[in-house]
C-alpha cells in the first residue's frame, strides 16, 4: 500500500542525508521525497512517498522518530488530506495541433509558461489522477520531456457541523 508521510524536521545540515540513509539501509524506497521550510525558517517539512504494509510502515516511522532532528512523524493514510503535484510537460507542436493542446491546457486549468516554434511548455498543478489524465490527452502530440516536484500533502480541515 502506497503511504504519505509528513515528517517535521530541524533545518540543518544532514538531516535529509540521515532520512534517505536510513529509508536505503533498511530497504525501504522512497518514491517521492519533498523537502521545504515552513513559516519558521528554523522548520522543514519532509513529504515523503513510500510503499509498504503496516509492519514496514510502523518500523519507519519508530525508526524516524529516533532520529534527533525529527520532531513530528504523521502517516496521511487512511485520513482525509489534501496533496499536490507541480509538473511541467514539455510538448512538441506543429501549425494544426496547437489549437487542440491549447484546449486541453485550458480544460485543465493548466499554463502554457514557455512558447517555441515547434513546443509548449505547459505547468499543471494536482493530483496523480489529474497529472496522469493530462499526459495521457498529451502524449499522442510527443511528450519531449516532463519534470515533477514530488507531491507535498497536508490534512484536510475538519468540517463543522
Amino acid at each position: 500500500m502506497r503511504h504519505t508521510i509528513s515528517v517535521l524536521v530541524a533545518n540543518e545540515f544532514g538531516v535529509l542525508s540521515r532520512i534517505s540513509g536510513l529509508f536505503s539501509g533498511r530497504g525501504f524506497n522512497i518514491e517521492s521525497l519533498c523537502v521545504a521550510e515552513t513559516l519558521d525558517p528554523k522548520l522543514s517539512r519532509m513529504t515523503i512517498i513510500t510503499t509498504g504494509d503496516d509492519r514496514v510502515i510502523e518500523q519507519i516511522t519508530k525508526q524516524l522518530n529516533k532520529l534527533v532532528s525529527v520532531l513530528k512523524v504523521h502517516d496521511f493514510t487512511g485520513e482525509e488530506f489534501i496533496n499536490r503535484e507541480l509538473v511541467l510537460i514539455k510538448v512538441q507542436v506543429t501549425h494544426e495541433c496547437r489549437a487542440e493542446i491549447l484546449g486541453i491546457v485550458e480544460i485543465f486549468r493548466a499554463k502554457v509558461i514557455d512558447v517555441s516554434p515547434k513546443s509548449y511548455t505547459i505547468e499543471i498543478t494536482g493530483d496523480e489522477e489529474k497529472i496522469r489524465a493530462m499526459t495521457e490527452l498529451l502524449r499522442p502530440f510527443g511528450i519531449k520531456e516532463i519534470v515533477r516536484t514530488g507531491r507535498i500533502a497536508m490534512p484536510r480541515t475538519p468540517k463543522s457541523k
